[in-house]
């Protein structure tokens, strides 16, 4: 299959350029096709999610087992007839503080919604992105879009289209090209009870913005599950977002978490192994290091191999820790690394997300 490039213009997705590739991706979504799309997340890889044969194509580009249930995304709160069956007043609050944007509501699903979306399962998730692409796209198609992360399962989310070439093209109709996502970490995913709301998967809403709105408990569902039945929300296998790579992750608090990753660096390379690093601007002996023998990988040379070095941003700042996460591991899978040492943030704010992700992405490796 050919996959089809659609562009829309960098800050102007009301040109009649972006307007007319946003018509095309709308088309096909409307024919049954499958399209990625970016969000103020990752990019998802979309398809009409009361279509079940259209949905079985997102699983078959991705392999996703049918386990794993898909998040529906919509336009406008009229589209939430067609994919819940009804809305409490918890989740209504939820909505009217955090839609659009990256919250997911996992609600008592529709009965024209297919099986196949929840994995069998009676409670799909939904949201309404805040992307104007994403908005724009999903207005445009008049339908509910079920949409996972572009990419093939298991690996690291797409944050700007080349990445979703990288494990989709030629699997999936046509690839809608709108830079780069904004917050990088996919969306907090909330089971919304009578009594209490369940954070099966925490994200760019944190558990202290829900607990400023949700008038029962907040809580969070945190063990690692994944195997043969079905999962209770998307994303929760316990290998997930993984680089190729071996994942070594550093646990601490300054100034010995830098020190620790500095031992594992060496310990790696000792061992035979081209080292990826992880490394924020805080971290000033890798960053001295990486600076001794600049050139275009980023690296600094130890022993015999070339250990690569990944800005990763402000270690006071988790929100772009998150940000350039996906794309850093994806950078460091790109120069031939075998593993990549990172240091896992303190559980605090978007710093829960970003451990989430980087837990699952080193489980079993």
């Amino acid at each position: 299959m050919e996959t089809l490039r659609l562009t829309v213009e960098a800050g102007n997705p009301e040109s009649r350029a972006s307007r007319r590739a946003i018509a095309r991706a709308a088309e096909i979504l409307r024919a049954g096709g499958t399209v990625a799309f970016p969000t103020e997340t990752v990019y998802g890889l979309g398809a009409n999610a009361l279509d079940a044969t259209a949905v079985a194509k997102i699983f078959a580009a991705k392999e996703r087992p049918g386990w794993d249930p898909l998040i529906v995304h919509i336009g406008e709160r009229a589209m939430l007839l067609q994919v819940a069956a009804g809305v409490n007043e918890e989740a209504g609050r939820l909505m009217d503080a955090f839609w659009p944007g990256p919250l997911t509501l996992l609600l008592q699903r529709h009965p024209g919604v297919p099986e196949l979306v929840t994995a069998g399962l009676e409670k799909v998730g939904l949201r309404m992105p805040a992307h104007p692409v994403a908005h724009a796209l999903l207005v445009a198609a008049g339908v509910p879009v079920a949409a996972p992360s572009a990419n093939r399962f298991g690996r690291i989310s797409p944050t700007n289209a080349f990445h979703v070439a990288e494990d989709l093209e030629g699997r999936i109709d046509a690839i809608l090209d709108g830079g780069d996502t904004t917050h990088g970490v996919e969306s907090t995913v909330v089971d919304v009870r009578e009594r209490e709301c369940v954070i099966y998967r925490p994200g760019i809403v944190t558990l202290e913005q829900l607990r400023s709105v949700c008038r029962g408990e907040v809580m969070f569902r945190t063990e690692l599950e994944g195997g043969e039945s079905a999962a209770p929300a998307p994303g929760m296998g316990v290998r997930h977002y993984a680089p190729q790579a071996r994942l070594v992750l550093v646990e601490g608090i300054q100034p010995g978490l830098e020190a620790a990753l500095m031992v594992e660096v060496n310990r790696l390379e000792e061992a035979g192994e081209v080292v990826g690093v992880m490394a924020p601007e805080g971290f000033t002996a890798a960053l001295m290091l990486m600076r001794k023998k600049p050139f275009d990988l980023r690296g600094f040379t130890m022993g015999y191999n070339t250990v690569h070095v990944y800005d990763w941003g402000s270690w006071a700042k988790p929100d772009e820790l998150a940000h350039k996460l996906y794309a850093g591991l994806r950078w460091l899978d790109a120069a031939g690394v075998t593993a990549i040492v990172c240091p896992l943030p303190e559980p605090v704010g978007i710093g829960v997300a970003v451990r989430d992700r980087l837990l699952r992405a080193g489980s079993g490796k």
